[in-house]
């Protein structure tokens, strides 16, 4: 990134490090909301739309996706919560900051009301800034989506710090990776979890943050009658099962199971429903962090465009609200109670040809027979890079979209 004399204006170029992008540009984050802004505007309105939609974790991906589908499909007045880094000395915001500029710019054009509290979820502060703002100006919600993904939570009661991890439990788990620095496909190995690992991962990952934020808002009566509440949640295929569904992230997942049981029980006389919708993999900047993953998505969006039904973040929520939540729907639960829209990715025959790939892929063949190419597309448009009609040589002021 080179910066002219103001500071503010600059020439912004992605900084990629293993996983995280550590520049954004607010035009090219402008340009991706609305392109999902516009997704949503062409499927059409969505009937019985909640009205006022609280998103805690707004900013990106699933949360990012429910605030536009809210708003752009069923005409909600949103409220986000998030955390995210404002733009200082010459750097830029995190692409998260640039979504919701955007997202409020858009939404200020459209007649909707958008509000945005940037903090840390986890905290007391926020949960009470955040009740003020919905008494001060929408009243009540009848919809609040749990988002969030954190490597960490400060304790709101004890102040303790606990820090999430992506290990198996019980054994070594090895298997096929993915440098996508370096486009090498590798074995990596990863030591089991001991027992203070999985019970902090649950703590951070878990259901109880979820559970505090429905209790503050009933305790503020900020809650409809008949209120529906979902969080996000993955299971994924086989191959992805050791470091997740039965990793320590797994236990984490199915305590937030739970906590959608004893938020429905606890809200019974307002008929408050909590849902766990289980999502597809997409590219998102938590799903990038996971070992095994980034390989397993780019066999998998391979797949899944040759069969015509790849789907990102935008198309899995619209599909969540318009088939599942809304338009006169009851949702559809698997066994264990919990909403499936990532149906097509767990489709036999889909598996089956993922299956067959990930025991021929190789550094050598990557590119040829998986979709790392729009895997690191869609990877490098979190941040704002690679969008059409952007002009990247161009410089921009960091503080707008």
């Amino acid at each position: 990134m080179s910066t002219t004399a103001e500071t503010n204006i600059s020439v912004i170029n992605p900084r990629i490090r293993g996983f995280i992008c550590t520049t954004a540009h607010p035009t090219g984050c402008a340009k991706h909301v609305q392109e999902q802004i516009d997704y949503v505007k062409k499927q059409g309105p969505i009937e019985n739309a909640p009205k006022n939609v609280l998103i805690i974790g707004a900013s990106t991906g699933y949360g990012l996706a429910s605030r536009i589908v809210a708003g752009f499909g069923g005409g909600a007045k949103t409220l986000g919560v998030f955390f995210e880094k404002t733009p200082e000395g010459g750097k830029t915001g995190t692409a998260g900051f640039y979504n919701t500029l955007a997202y409020e710019k858009a939404a200020q054009a459209a007649g909707l009301y958008a509000k945005s509290i940037n903090g840390d979820a986890f905290s007391d502060e926020i949960k009470a800034q955040t009740i003020e703002a919905i008494k001060k100006d929408i009243g009540k919600v009848d919809l609040v989506v749990y988002s969030l993904a954190s490597p960490k939570r400060v304790h709101p009661s004890s102040k303790t710090v606990y820090s999430s991890v992506l290990k198996p439990i019980g054994s070594t788990f090895s298997a096929k990776s993915l440098d996508t620095d370096k486009e090498v496909v590798k074995d990596v190995t990863i030591e089991p979890a001991n027992d203070r690992e999985i019970s902090d991962t649950i703590v951070v990952m878990g259901g109880e943050d979820w559970q505090m934020w429905m209790d503050a808002l009933k305790d503020a009566d900020c809650l409809t009658e008949g209120a529906t509440t979902v969080a996000y949640s993955y299971i994924g295929p086989e191959v992805t099962w050791p470091i997740y569904r039965d990793g320590a992230i797994g236990k984490a997942k199915a305590d937030l199971e739970k906590a959608a049981a004893a938020i429905t029980n606890s809200l019974k006389n307002k008929n408050v429903k909590a849902f766990v919708s289980i999502n597809k993999a997409v590219v998102t900047q938590a799903s990038a962090a996971i070992p095994v993953v980034p390989l397993y998505v780019s066999l998998l969006f391979k797949v899944m465009k040759e069969h015509n039904v790849h789907e990102g973040c935008i198309e899995q929520i619209y599909r969540l609200f318009a088939q599942q939540l809304y338009n006169g729907n009851v949702p559809a639960l698997d066994e264990a109670g919990r909403i499936r829209i990532d149906d097509l990715e767990m489709d036999p025959r889909i598996q089956e040809a993922v299956r067959k790939l990930w025991g021929e892929v190789s550094t050598e063949n990557l590119k040829e027979i998986s979709d790392f190419n729009g895997y690191r597309k869609e990877f490098l448009q979190l941040f704002g890079f690679g969008l059409e009609g952007v002009n990247y040589e161009a410089p921009v002021d960091t503080t707008k979209v």
